[in-house]
């Protein structure tokens, strides 16, 4: 019975190989855009450009409501896991 599940079942290896890759990368999205430490490191860049004065106080404010939006959000799912 083995080998003629294989052999039934073989045509649709590359569906289920797609499938994992699908789930292999969205997984790994998901984690980077809840990782709250790098959310911290990107406000800290943030913070160190608006004080070097390459950043206008408007154009500041819009990215740190971005990511302070980003954290509160990671720390939400972070909490839901």
């Amino acid at each position: 019975m083995g080998l003629l599940s294989a052999i039934l079942t073989a045509p649709a290896a590359p569906i289920r190989f797609v499938d994992w890759t699908t789930r292999q990368v969205l997984e790994a999205a998901e984690q980077e855009k809840y990782d709250t430490s790098r959310i911290r490191r990107q406000l800290a860049e943030l913070y160190e450009r608006f004080d070097d004065g390459e950043l206008s106080e408007g154009e500041f404010d819009r990215l740190e409501d971005a990511l302070l939006d980003r954290l509160e959000e990671a720390e939400r799912y972070q909490g839901l896991r």
